[in-house]
């Protein structure tokens, strides 16, 4: 039981980290591997646990809003408010959260900066976690031989570290768009290029 907490912890520890933390998938086969643990609750607990520590950097980046102008945070709850207002749009966004294959930490700061509902994303995450750490789990053998050089190619690579730092910058200039001024106009645009509807029965 001792181990399965050490588990919970190192994984919760790992996605608080804004950048430049190591794909939980090769700590929880570093654990399957050398600890022998049981493979389906270490899945469990590694996505319940990585889910946690998602939700709490977002909750973490909310926070940071305190200090931008009242306009900047105005703008950014308008994005929010468009990107989860339309169902399919929504679906695109939980989609993203459950499979994309970009650095989820970024994605969790840019939710927490928009001010959007944390928990349907953090519930798709996990689900995505679910499957996506039981292929891994599930190939521990093949992975034994080189997963201390995934690890460290996970941490150093540049490949990884530039795009952990452009979605970092991202994260940044999304703050800085007004996006309440872009809504609108674009709303503006739209209502003004609709075909007019007749209002009632013409005359001959």
């Amino acid at each position: 039981m001792l181990t399965y907490l050490l588990v919970a912890a190192v994984v919760f520890g790992i996605n608080l980290l804004p950048v430049l933390g190591p794909p939980t998938w090769t700590v929880l086969v570093l654990f399957r591997l050398h600890e022998h643990l049981s493979a389906p609750l270490l899945i469990v607990i590694g996505a319940l646990a990585a889910g946690g520590g998602r939700f709490c950097l977002a909750v973490g980046t909310r926070h940071l809003r305190r200090w931008l102008p009242a306009r900047r945070i105005a703008s950014l709850r308008a994005a929010g408010a468009y990107l989860t207002g339309h169902r399919g749009r929504a679906a695109v966004g939980l989609g993203l959260f459950a499979l994309s294959p970009l650095p989820s930490a970024q994605l969790f700061e840019a939710a927490g900066v928009m001010d959007v509902p944390l928990l349907p994303i953090t519930g798709a995450f996990f689900g995505g976690r679910l499957v996506s750490y039981s292929l891994y789990i599930g190939a521990a053998g093949v992975a034994d031989a080189s997963l201390g050089g995934q690890l460290r190619k996970s941490i150093t690579s540049w490949p990884s570290i530039t795009l952990q730092a452009v979605m970092l910058v991202g994260v940044v200039l999304l703050a800085r768009v007004d996006w309440a001024k872009r809504l609108t106009a674009r709303s503006a645009k739209k209502a003004t290029s609709a075909p007019a509807t007749p209002s009632g029965p013409q005359e001959p």
